[in-house]
């Protein structure tokens, strides 16, 4: 079975991810922009069951633009978020694809929030749902 780990900036904290991600997606809502620092976000979701954090972090609740609650837990050194769940997908946990460095890693196969997308980004693909 694969397992990928994902590490914050510092290496501190870890995520072991075990199978394959059931969703990897492009966010362009606000807070993912704020979250990453770039023009959007892309994470992948495991079941919470496959997903192991190994190191101190800090967690911090937000509501989203959904109207649902989302987790975030960061490094308390370096601040990097690793991992987040939303209220939103009740049994999955997000992990920053970047958090991984791994080129080869599967794509999104969805873009979600477009409507906040910057006018000069592009996500494409054939396989890839877009959602507003």
């Amino acid at each position: 079975m694969t397992e990928r780990t994902a590490t914050c900036r510092c290496g501190q904290l870890t995520a072991a991810c075990t199978g394959e991600p059931v969703r990897v997606s492009v966010c362009h809502c606000l807070e993912c922009q704020k979250r990453s620092g770039s023009a959007f976000a892309v994470q992948a979701r495991w079941p919470h069951e496959q997903v192991s954090l190994v190191g101190t972090f800090h967690e911090w609740t937000r509501v989203g633009e959904s109207g649902k609650p989302a987790t975030f837990r960061f490094c308390p050194t370096c601040g990097a978020t690793l991992t987040f769940a939303s209220a939103s997908m009740p049994d999955l946990t997000a992990v920053p694809v970047g958090a991984f460095a791994d080129p080869a890693f599967p794509p999104p196969r969805f873009s979600v929030y477009e409507t906040r997308m910057h006018p000069w980004t592009c996500v494409s693909g054939d396989e890839i749902e877009h959602w507003d």
